[in-house]
């Protein structure tokens, strides 16, 4: 590993000033550790912001929580707000890694993590425009099983692996970040970006800008919801598909409905003809058979991933199904 300087941020101005100067932000560290030590990262600084007071949960006076980003993992899967008011959060959390792994990470670590394509996460595994711009993409005509049917550009089919983003999404969350230049609030569905030409960038986060908290609005769906991850094996594995289904059931009929996918692209998969095709129904198999039917339209598999369509329709009926019976 590269030698590299620390710095102990004591407050968040100071974290800032140093990422400002090109040090990277570290928390727990459990995928910027790893990166650094295959080589894919190589930072010259990191500053460690796991003391700046940004690891309590908070109600807001609308009925919403702010979840602060040095929360981790397992803190926010298990405290009384989420486990509440936003099951499916904590469903998703609870669905990645292991539980040592949710120990250390953190709620915006968890953000920022990076694609766990293969050709990323090794040097020598293969040309990565994500890791090297202007290399080429070796897994399009490589392995290709785990990659993106949505939202893919000639040079990147990569997908985000966070469990806990899919769910956010699906919640309408809220990520504030700080920076040089002020504080500004980034919703979900603007946060993530598809790989266009620009595959190196992952979010719209600038650099020195510091995640401090994730908001989630006041919710109906606390009751009908439902997290769904779909993967080779149960323990420590990232998601072939994962759905985050969730439904607002007024007199027998759905009132409102969000659903996110995981696993199909580099965000949080969300159609909102889809989501509109199930107001105003009788929550039932049929039902939930059409709005799978909207959300896969536009697939564009790969030479390896093209299960991921039926597989993402089946998900999708068997999570609404789900979330309906609770």
């Amino acid at each position: 590993m590269k030698t590299f300087d620390y710095h102990r941020a004591t407050t968040v101005g100071d974290a800032i000033e140093h990422a400002s100067a090109g040090a990277r932000f570290y928390a727990g560290g459990t995928n910027l550790l790893d990166l650094m030590k295959s080589g894919v990262e190589s930072p010259d600084a990191l500053v460690d912001v796991g003391r700046l007071g940004l690891g309590r949960v908070e109600e807001t006076a609308d009925g919403g929580i702010l979840i602060g980003s040095g929360v981790t993992n397992t803190a926010a899967a298990n405290h009384p707000l989420v486990r509440t008011r936003y099951p499916v959060l904590s469903q998703a959390i609870l669905s990645g890694a292991t539980t040592q792994i949710r120990n250390m990470a953190t709620v915006g670590g968890n953000l920022m993590q990076r694609t766990r394509c293969p050709y990323f996460m090794d040097p020598a595994a293969g040309r990565c425009n994500k890791r090297a711009p202007g290399s080429g993409c070796a897994a399009r005509e490589g392995f290709s099983r785990e990659h993106a049917v949505f939202g893919t550009s000639l040079p990147c089919v990569a997908v985000h692996p966070s469990d806990m983003a899919v769910a956010l999404a699906a919640l309408d969350a809220v990520v504030h970040v700080e920076g040089g230049a002020g504080q500004r609030a980034i919703p979900l569905r603007e946060f993530y970006l598809l790989p266009g030409a620009h595959p190196e960038r992952d979010t719209t986060v600038e650099a020195g800008e510091l995640i401090t908290r994730i908001e989630l609005p006041a919710t109906p769906y606390g009751r009908h919801s439902w997290y769904l991850k779909v993967r080779d094996r149960h323990s420590y594995a990232f998601a072939l598909v994962s759905v985050a289904a969730c439904l607002h059931v007024r007199d027998g009929v759905i009132a409102a409905a969000a659903v996110a996918v995981g696993g199909v692209a580099a965000t949080p998969w969300r159609v909102p003809a889809a989501e509109a095709a199930l107001v105003g129904r009788v929550p039932d198999r049929a039902v939930f058979a059409d709005a799978a039917e909207a959300l896969v339209h536009g697939a564009a598999p790969l030479s390896q991933n093209g299960f991921k369509v039926m597989l993402m329709k089946n998900s999708v009926v068997r999570a609404l199904s789900q979330a309906a019976r609770r």
